[in-house]
């Protein structure tokens, strides 16, 4: 039997960083940067103020004080949105708004705080320094500067200073593509009349869903019954160019496994027990002609949840250019005690309340009522017999609750 950590070794060691594309700025929110991003220009593109106020040849104002005002002549405004090449003339002010960028011949900017506010002439109660309240061109970043790195997952703000940097494409790693496939003759879809023995497709929905939340691409979601051609017929063409296939259902020990029965004659992936609950039965691999790294998790929806947490989201990241190891796992204390399987890591489902987690409810492979309030899943230790109320635990968020760690 495989350990848990092992199987993951083997599911991440069949997937890579997908192959860098170039988006527009516009469209790479949450991507990962495949090389360094250069300002083109410099920020600020000219000296600016940094104040409202009035811009001042500096050496006009020498002596200037609250008691011993300097009082000279406005020449005009310069507005925020200005465009034009302003002149300062001496013995002159202009008066300047902030972000406007500095008319030629002046050297500083007095406040209108440090005024009285004229409009025609103004009163100027300061000797400025050279140089006061202008920001100076490329004083934040001069054109040619690397203002991010390779390997930043891009944000809002990333995305701001690439575009004030006049960058219009960035080469990042795309979003993986998945191909969701669930398998068996019993499904159908939600909403149908249920004959005997019929089971709604819940599982094509949820990883689906998990695809989703996680941040990639749902490229096409598929049942297939319980049928070899059916089977073979789709894996010689892959709805949607996946880069990711993962599939739920069909890879235990029964005789009418069929997903089973198919791969293991096409020769491309493995299947094996883990030392894991929920969730034993695994299978991970490549797949049709383009040998497409696939993911094959149990059919159990518990057991097809928490795979997918463990196994499919930390291939998902590699294949998004991030580390698959940062995962947001955090430590909690038990706020109740439970029993774990010997020999097997223990995946319960818990609530996260002010740093203490409890069992969300039943944690049997089957049981789905207690999926929905769950927030992370408990790892325990194969070693660990019982966890006992205050022991410390180790988690893993849930996709889509409050400590989501998507891509």
């Amino acid at each position: 039997m495989r350990t848990l950590a092992e199987h993951r070794s083997a599911v991440l060691a069949v997937v890579a960083p997908l192959p860098p594309a170039p988006v527009p700025v516009a469209a790479a929110l949450g991507l990962v940067l495949a090389e360094p991003v250069l300002a083109t220009v410099d920020l600020p593109g000219a000296d600016n103020s940094a104040m409202d106020g009035y811009a001042v040849r500096a050496a006009e104002l020498a002596g200037a004080g609250p008691d011993s005002p300097v009082v000279l002549p406005v020449a005009g405004d310069v507005a925020a949105g200005d465009t034009t090449r302003h002149v300062l003339e001496p013995g002159q002010v202009l008066r300047i708004m902030t972000g406007a960028p500095m008319p030629e011949g002046a050297d500083a900017v007095v406040p209108v705080e440090l005024s009285d506010g004229g409009s025609e002439r103004v009163a100027l109660r300061v000797a400025p320094e050279a140089g006061r309240s202008v920001r100076r061109r490329g004083e934040d970043v001069r054109a040619g500067d690397v203002v991010l790195e390779a390997g930043t997952r891009l944000g809002p703000g990333h995305l701001a200073l690439a575009a004030a940097g006049n960058v219009a494409e960035v080469l990042v790693h795309p979003r993986p593509r998945v191909l969701v496939v669930s398998t068996g003759d019993e499904l159908v879809e939600p909403g149908s009349v249920l004959e005997h023995g019929q089971v709604v497709d819940s599982n094509r929905l949820m990883l689906a869903a998990l695809v989703e939340a996680a941040g990639a691409v749902v490229a096409a979601s598929v049942h297939v019954r319980d049928d070899a051609e059916a089977v073979r017929a789709l894996l010689a063409d892959l709805p949607g160019a996946p880069d990711l296939v993962v599939t739920s259902g069909g890879v235990s020990m029964g005789v009418y496994d069929t997903v089973k029965e198919v791969l293991l004659d096409d020769g491309g992936v493995e299947f094996v027990k883990v030392a894991m609950r929920p969730g034993m039965p695994q299978g991970s691999g490549v797949v049709g002609p383009s040998r497409t790294p696939v993911v094959t998790l149990p059919g159990n929806p518990v057991s097809s949840f928490v795979s997918f947490h463990v196994f499919v989201l930390p291939a998902l990241r590699r294949m998004a250019g991030l580390d698959p190891d940062a995962d947001g796992a955090f430590d909690a204390v038990a706020a109740a005690s439970w029993g774990t399987a010997p020999g097997k890591v223990e995946l319960t489902r818990v609530v996260e309340d002010g740093g203490r987690v409890r069992p969300s409810g039943g944690q049997g492979s089957h049981v789905l009522g207690a999926l929905a309030g769950a927030t992370a899943l408990a790892v325990v230790p194969a070693a660990t017999d019982r966890v006992e109320e205050g022991d410390t635990v180790r988690c893993l968020p849930l996709l889509g609750k409050d400590r989501d760690h998507g891509l």
